[in-house]
């Protein structure tokens, strides 16, 4: 029987470990998947060792933290790799911790493919000679990621951007806007603050202040996604008590998204998914000083949104540390409400953008580089 150690410490990645396990069952049914995921990952039959919880950490200050409880945790699945001698091992994004592990498990000589390249684009180029070394084949979701690893002579696919699977809509606009009583006349704005505590600690503050002068500026109506890993009262607990009536949603985001006529979101894969859904928005981030100072020299890249950095220009406003502010945030916001030329060519980048993607099932393809490294075929994988 086949058995595959699998870990993925974020939200992002463990919907696409989830989708992964899938596709490989379809290969080989009785492929036993153990490791590090949440929910969607044990539903698609991943055997939890550790929650995505306890990697779900962002900045350098954060991880450092965390160190030793991190170290901790690696020596426990350590173990339990030399006791149960996966086939092959699936690490998905969360380098700090990933590629730490990738190294051991190539000494153990098990086969590694990774799943989401580490931004080597942006910054921390020398984890190059370290995924040469660990990593025995790597699954890249954005197509000018190739060229780099051409270069190094890494072996490397582009295999498509998994969230062009992963996004559909269940409802039309009116039917979302009957489930969540909203008013058509208003105007619709969605905000989408991140998915750790630290991001709600220095994102929810700025948000509150800038709606509360858009409520002044239009009618408006003000859904905010609630992240997976999050609660309810993880959110309301940086909300200020100035903080205007908001409708908080645990499902239906992408409608949430598809159907706002602004989105408020902070750097990271929510930015992909709006240009997905061709819905204007502002990016925005900020990270603790010292996170923020540190990270400052060694980040080599103009833009922060993906989205951008795709398009090669400044097509979406970023508003990143000290220029997160709720006065700049309200005045981009306005504009991009008032203004339809804008709002138009933004849209038409955002169908660029999905040109540039193309049209591949990264989920069926990296269950097929998976069933590669383990030597199998791709097709028709005989049970034991």
């Amino acid at each position: 029987m086949t058995e595959i150690f699998i870990c993925a410490g974020e939200t992002s990645g463990e919907k696409y470990g989830a989708a992964l396990i899938r596709e490989f069952h379809k290969l080989d049914p009785e492929a036993k998947f153990f490791g590090i995921g949440g929910e969607k990952m044990m539903a698609a039959g991943l055997e939890p060792l550790f929650s995505l919880h306890d990697l779900n950490l962002i900045g350098l200050i954060e991880v450092v933290r965390h160190f030793p409880r991190l170290l901790k945790l690696q020596s426990r699945l350590k173990k339990e790799i030399i006791r149960r001698q996966p086939q092959a091992a699936v690490l998905i994004d969360s380098p700090d911790f990933n590629l730490r592990l990738a190294g051991y498990l190539r000494r153990k000589g098990i086969p590694v493919l990774y799943y989401v390249s580490p931004t080597v684009w942006a910054w921390r180029k020398n984890r190059l000679k370290k995924i040469k070394k660990c990593v025995s084949k790597m699954l890249l979701i954005f197509p000018f990621e190739q060229k780099i690893y051409e270069q190094e002579k890494i072996p490397a696919i582009y295999i498509g951007h998994p969230l062009q699977e992963e996004i559909h809509l269940a409802l039309s606009r009116q039917d979302f806007y009957h489930k969540y009583n909203l008013d058509p006349q208003k105007k619709v704005i969605t905000l989408l603050p991140g998915s750790r505590h630290s991001e709600l600690k220095n994102h929810l503050p700025i948000l509150s202040e800038t709606l509360l002068l858009l409520r002044g500026a239009f009618p408006v109506e003000f859904l905010l996604c609630q992240s997976e890993n999050l609660s309810r009262n993880d959110i309301e607990k940086y909300l200020p008590y100035s903080f205007p009536e908001i409708t908080i949603l645990k499902e239906d985001k992408y409608e949430a998204m598809a159907y706002s006529h602004l989105i408020l979101t902070s750097c990271g894969i929510a930015n992909l998914e709006a240009a997905l859904l061709e819905t204007p928005f502002i990016a925005f981030y900020r990270l603790s000083p010292l996170s923020y100072q540190l990270g400052k020299r060694l980040v080599h890249i103009k833009n922060f949104s993906i989205v951008n950095i795709l398009l090669e220009q400044t097509v979406i406003p970023e508003l990143i540390q000290n220029n997160f502010t709720a006065d700049n945030l309200f005045l981009l916001g306005k504009e991009l409400i008032e203004n339809q030329t804008r709002r138009e060519r933004m849209i038409q980048a955002f169908r660029r953008m999905k040109e540039l993607l193309g049209k591949k099932k990264a989920s069926v393809l990296a269950a097929q580089e998976l069933a590669g490294i383990i030597g199998r075929p791709s097709s028709g994988i005989s049970k034991q």
